[in-house]
């Protein structure tokens, strides 16, 4: 059968530069991003269906190509923070889209290896490349499935319809796209708020009801506890609204930063021994196999001389890309020695990132993985290298320097990470439906270059438009980039002693409790209550977090209400389907409105009344936004009903 064909690398292209567009906002809002595979699979199989002689090979390569690049998005948790430090002003082109394709494709070599060991030569699930694997079959295997592929597609047409439209809505101001108010609570004072945005229903929907309570938890920690203390700490007098918003910002963020931090380093460190005892087992095991036959079409990976050479020959390019950031800089002399440690970190972190990510991407699934902790561990690990190079008390504009080129290095790891926490998880959709090893991963290089050429222009776009908290072009509606301001404030803090240590080893306090609280629940086979989501609840405002658990409610609810259907799995799917059209629809619109804003100037191009309108937008914007949600599940519902 057909496998890697033009026109499914094209195809696959297109659906990059929506997913991978949509990603780059939700990510950068909320600090989320969602799984691009299952979606890409049923676009694929639709309208290869129509274009004729299509099979279920070809269209995983789509959902491959499509799948890498929605992933290496994640991109976005790093870069924005050389913005935040006043080190770029934007993102320039080829060395945005260098240090994406560069970090991508290490991280497709360095997983080649490491397919016999966790996807062949192991038991571990793989929830996302199995549910891919299940929508192909279904698709190819009848004509029913053709039927479903076709209510699968048009739920998510409908749900990026139905965000989109209330996105547009609000834009215009006739619709409030956000609530918020302040109050006193005893001596001190707290707030409470939320985004009227249909894309963070979809996200509740995905990551579902464990992670949704745990970012709840988090944010009742922050808002019905620290806030009302550390404001009252602070004297809550005068204008409350400031005092809230900058205790936020500056006090509870860090404790924040401290729960992350420390969940992040226990998600990994919990799966290092089963990473070990994984990877020998199934080396032996593959060592076993040796015999000098043909293999299989369906185990032939990519030669490792290929691998190799590859991986040896993209450290002259990450060379060159760092001694142009360090060019002209306070560090520029004796910079070659730095250079040539940096790689050795790269490729040495490189290797153990790519089978930490692979492992934690088979046992939870890529939406679900703490990769983030790998991207705090990757730029203390570059900051403490530096420390020992140049030591502490430079001038100001050699601890600048460093600080952006520790982000810079963190950038290069992090898209290793990324792909990494992906490729496994495709290569298993591969292995289910019988296709050719080498040839998806080409496929997943293509894809990584797809989206490297996609990122710089959004970010840069979302730049323009809105900015990133804490930038100094920040404007009132900057995004929150969560990630990126934790990693270069981690940064700061190591390179220029700048940290308040005793409100992250607050935060690491209460991540260690999270941590305990975990583990019991595990033990007595309760619900899970994931750390790093409880420090994500506590570190993200509650306008970016309340409605999360709300849509992690009604998924939850969703999913028991199909249960009893005759086929259980589709009616799930196409709830996921309609969630991700939130997401989708949202996040374009998001992309499309950041143009207008750019090119027009002001932050409101398309308000069609004034802020005497904010009250009746707010009782607008509450009803259809309630309304609109409620249609779409029922709409899900209905098209279940009749399959």
């Amino acid at each position: 059968m057909r496998e890697l064909t033009f026109r499914g690398v094209v195809l696959g292209g297109f659906i990059t530069l929506l997913f991978t567009a949509a990603n780059v906002y939700l990510g950068l809002k909320v600090g989320l991003t969602f799984a691009t595979s299952i979606p890409a699979a049923v676009i694929s199989m639709a309208l290869l269906r129509i274009a004729g002689n299509s099979n279920i090979l070809e269209n995983n390569i789509v959902q491959t190509i499509a799948s890498a690049a929605g992933t290496l998005a994640a991109i976005i948790f790093v870069l924005p923070g050389l913005v935040m430090i006043g080190w770029w002003q934007g993102f320039p082109y080829w060395i945005t889209a260098a240090v994406c394709a560069i970090g991508g494709t290490l991280g497709v070599m360095f997983s080649v290896p490491l397919r016999r060991a966790l996807v062949t030569g192991s038991d571990l699930p793989y929830p996302e490349g199995v549910a891919a694997a299940e929508v192909l079959r279904v698709g190819f295997g009848s004509a029913d499935g053709a039927a479903e592929n076709a209510k699968g597609l048009r739920m998510i047409v409908l749900g990026s319809l139905t965000s989109a439209g209330f996105a547009l809505l609000a834009a215009m101001k006739v619709a409030a796209a956000e609530v918020a108010t302040t109050f006193r609570v005893g001596a001190g004072a707290s707030g409470a708020s939320t985004s009227l945005s249909m894309a963070l229903i979809g996200v509740g929907h995905l990551v579902g009801l464990s992670v949704g309570i745990a970012m709840a938890v988090g944010m009742l920690v922050t808002w019905a506890g620290l806030v009302p203390i550390l404001t009252a700490m602070h004297g809550a007098s005068g204008d409350i609204t400031a005092l809230v918003d900058d205790t936020f910002r500056n006090d509870v963020r860090f404790i924040g930063a401290g729960t992350i931090g420390v969940a992040a380093l226990w998600s990994l460190f919990r799966i290092l021994g089963p990473i070990i005892r994984g990877i020998r087992g199934a080396m032996a095991t593959a060592d076993a196999r040796k015999s000098g036959q043909a293999l299989e079409l369906t185990e032939r990976d990519l030669p490792i001389s290929i691998v190799g050479g590859t991986i040896l020959a993209l450290l002259l390019p990450i060379a060159g890309l760092l001694w142009v950031f360090a060019a002209d800089t306070a560090i520029a002399d004796g910079i070659a020695p730095v250079i040539l440690g940096t790689l050795v970190y790269v490729l040495v972190i490189g290797v153990v990132i790519a089978s930490v990510c692979g492992y934690m991407a088979g046992l939870i699934g890529a939406s679900n993985s703490p990769v983030s902790g790998v991207g705090i561990l990757a730029v203390l690990g570059a900051a403490l290298l530096l420390v020992l190079v140049y030591g502490r008390g430079g001038t100001v504009e050699q601890t600048q320097a460093l600080i952006a080129y520790a982000i810079f290095t963190t950038g290069i790891v992090f898209s290793i990470a990324t792909i990494s926490n992906d490729n496994l998880q495709d290569l298993k959709t591969g292995q289910l439906v019988g296709a050719t090893p080498w040839k998806q991963q080409v496929a997943l290089v293509i894809g990584v270059i797809f989206g490297s050429l996609v990122i710089p222009p959004v970010l840069d776009l979302l730049n323009a438009a809105f900015g990133y908290s804490g930038a100094p072009n920040a404007g009132p509606n900057a995004l929150a980039a969560p990630q990126a301001a934790l990693i270069s404030a981690l940064a700061r803090g190591v390179l220029g002693d700048s940290l308040n240590w005793g409100l992250i080893g607050f935060g690491a306090v209460l991540g260690a409790v999270s941590i305990i609280v975990d583990e019991t629940l595990g033990r007595f086979g309760k619900m899970r209550l994931p750390p790093l989501c409880v420090g994500m609840g506590i570190y993200l405002p509650m306008a970016l977090t309340l409605l999360i658990p709300i849509g992690a409610v009604l998924g939850h609810f969703y999913d028991r209400s199909v249960k009893t259907h005759r086929d259980p799995e589709f009616a799930r799917r196409m709830g996921v389907l309609a969630a991700t059209g939130l997401i989708v629809g949202e996040s374009l619109f998001g992309v499309a409105f950041a143009g207008i804003v750019a090119s027009a100037g002001g932050d409101a191009p398309l308000a069609v009344v004034g802020d005497s309108f904010r009250t009746p937008g707010i009782a607008i914007g509450l009803v259809l936004f309630i309304g609109a949600v409620g249609a779409l599940y029922r709409a899900a519902r209905k098209a279940v009903s009749e399959g």
